[in-house]
């Protein structure tokens, strides 16, 4: 009589296949699900936006709203009056540190746009302001290398760079830096953009 050889003993008595894990191998699947919209909330609301908000000048949008808000209650707010070169400075109500804001328009800058060959134009107007009491002839000295700064910045833009959402924002920090660096640090303060257009 032959007994049965250990090996084949120990294949017929295979180990049984593991259990499934089930709900102990979905728990990270569901902690992901769950938790990351709790987490992306937390993170746009209490970090992007303030630092969003702070570095796009938080202040002065409440300002400028507060500014039209006299404008269209007949108030007395910061109402422009032109001179001679289409200057205007503000007469009130846009006090920032005690001083007057000043605010000079450099108007109708016309470029291609780059990479379109000469088939598209770019028409922007700025504004600039600053506290500077002398910002007005500052500017008015400095009009025609301010206008070639600006006028080169817009032109190397292409219309990919023209199109994306924060596309203003971006050339308003862009056209401040080189004014400033024109007209002397901070100089201008702020710079709106009163016209934007592709055509």
């Amino acid at each position: 009589m032959s007994n049965p050889s250990p090996e084949k003993a120990d294949s017929g008595a295979a180990a049984p296949p593991p259990a499934s894990g089930g709900i102990k191998a979905m728990l990270p699947l569901i902690l992901t699900v769950v938790l990351m919209p709790a987490l992306a909330y937390t993170m746009t609301m209490f970090v992007l936006l303030p630092k969003l908000q702070k570095s796009l000048g938080g202040d002065t949008v409440h300002a400028r709203e507060s500014e039209d808000g006299d404008k269209a209650h007949g108030g007395g707010g910061a109402h422009g009056t032109p001179d001679a070169h289409g200057a205007s400075t503000s007469s009130g109500g846009g006090k920032s540190g005690g001083k007057t804001k000043v605010k000079v328009p450099l108007t109708k800058l016309i470029v291609n746009v780059s990479g379109s060959l000469g088939s598209r134009m770019l028409l922007v107007s700025l504004t600039l302001a600053g506290n500077n009491g002398d910002l007005k002839s500052r500017i008015e000295d400095e009009n025609d290398q301010l206008r070639d700064v600006a006028s080169s910045i817009l032109a190397s833009k292409t219309l990919a760079d023209l199109e994306k959402p924060e596309a203003r924002n971006l050339l308003r920090a862009e056209l401040l830096s080189q004014f400033n660096t024109v007209l002397g640090a901070g100089t201008v303060q702020e710079l709106y953009i009163t016209e934007f257009a592709i055509q």
